[in-house]
This record gives C-alpha cells, structure tokens and sequence, in this order.
C-alpha cells in the first residue's frame, strides 16, 4: 500500500454536536432523536427519514438556509477542530511517518472542505464531494479518490465507516477497504456479513498503521 484515503465523517469527524444541535433546533430531546436516527437506520431507512418523523415536511436545504438565516454566527450543522476524534493527529501523523500518501476524501459540502484544511491535519490533501461534483457510492467518486491518491486502486486503502458507501464501492472499484468501526452506522455495519468484504474491520484508527505494517511483513 502506498495511499490511505478517509472518510471524514465518523471516520475522522464525531458528529454528536451536530445531531444535537439538530434535536434542539427541531425542539426534541436529545435521547429521543438520537433513537429515531438508530431505529431508522436499523430499518435500512434514510437517515433524513429520523428529521421527517420528528418534522413531517422537512426538507434540508431549506432547513438549513432558514437555520443560518436565524444564528448566522452559529456552528449549526458545521464542525470544527473540536469535534475531531482524538485519534485522528496521532494516526495520521504515523501513517505519514511510515511514508504514506494520506488523503481526506468524503462526502461533504465545501464548507466542510474549508474547516478540514483549517485544521492543519497531517494528510497530503483534502477532497470534499461537493467541489468534486460527485458523491460517494457514485463509481465517479472513487476514480477521483484514485487520481488524488496517485497509486494504482489495488495500492490504496480506503477507510470509512459504512459498508454501501465505503466498503463495497470502494472495492468495486478495485481499492483495499478498512471499516471503521465507530459512529452509529458503524457499529451497526460492522455487524452485518457484508463486513467480510472489507480487507479489516478496526475499533479505532490508532489499529491502521500496525495493520498496515503487517501487511508489508
């Protein structure tokens, strides 16, 4: 392997301050959303579908034009530095050690993009999908991961947290896959057969660069 490309969300990002802040601008508690998101997505359903039960005519875009109209200087739906897994440093900074081409590549708007390269990770670049104009499992995604990461696909390992938008696109498409196991799509994915397609399944990202360097060995 030469390149290591990741998902941010729930994969470099915890998005618990995001979906509370959710709950409070829907005006639910907090418990009660968090439920609504498990139940439908152990139902195979939208994760949207959790917003819509909770506020039956929601529609994001508007959602969240009207939220930033209403707290302009509010973080909303955004993250910064401080929603970081405290992984996240320590592992990019021994995979890049180690001579890896690290790459952050994950479905995201470019604001997102913008935060991430605030951050001053230690990743070679940052992708979101928004300025790429194609989104994950979109085939079109993962050949612009394999231009970004510069490598072959078979040299490149992939590592996301979600099986349908991670793992099993990303090895259609001929890369090596990790799945993360954290976040609630995570753990729920982790658990289901469709797993075996990932190369690994890791409970942190501090197992990537001992894993990765038993597999030169």
């Amino acid at each position: 392997m030469r390149s290591v490309v990741l998902d941010v969300g729930e994969t470099l990002v915890d998005e618990t301050r995001i979906f509370e802040r959710w709950a409070d601008r829907l005006g639910v508690p907090r418990l009660a959303f968090f439920g609504l998101m498990g139940a439908v997505l152990v139902e195979g359903r939208p994760l949207m579908d959790a917003f819509r039960l909770v506020k039956p005519d929601f529609e994001l875009d508007a959602e969240s034009a009207a939220w930033r109209a209403d707290e302009p200087e509010s973080m909303r739906e955004n993250f910064d530095a401080g929603d970081l897994y405290a992984d996240v440093r320590p592992a990019l900074a021994e995979l890049r050690a180690m001579g890896m081409n690290v790459v952050v590549a994950g479905n995201q708007p470019s604001a997102a993009g913008i935060s991430l390269q605030a951050m001053e990770l230690p990743a070679n670049a940052v992708h979101v999908s928004e300025d790429w104009g194609v989104a994950k499992p979109d085939p079109a995604f993962f050949t612009r991961v394999v231009e970004a990461a510069d490598a072959t696909p078979g040299d490149i390992l992939y590592v996301g947290d979600r099986i349908d938008n991670d793992v099993l696109p990303a090895k259609q498409a001929g890369l090596r896959t990790a799945l993360l196991r954290r976040g609630m799509l995570g753990y729920l994915h982790a658990g289901r057969a469709e797993a075996r397609e990932a190369d690994t399944v890791l409970d942190n990202l501090a197992e990537l660069p001992g894993w990765i360097a038993a597999q030169a060995e």
